[in-house]
């Protein structure tokens, strides 16, 4: 969703305009992902891998 704030807006209506986006989108419920991954991989190690810091 976008929400267009024209030059000239004054900044109450641009604040409500953009609560009223905020309100709308909602919320992502992000915990049910919490430790699904399960791995044996060493996550510093992997990420330096990935980025090819071998000291």
């Amino acid at each position: 969703m976008a929400t267009i704030i024209k030059r000239g807006t004054s900044a109450k209506k641009a604040k409500k305009l953009i609560d009223e986006a905020v309100a709308k989108a909602g919320k992502k419920d992000l915990k049910k992902y919490a430790g699904v991954l399960k791995t044996d991989i060493d996550p510093l190690d992997y990420q330096k891998k990935m980025r090819d810091e071998w000291e």
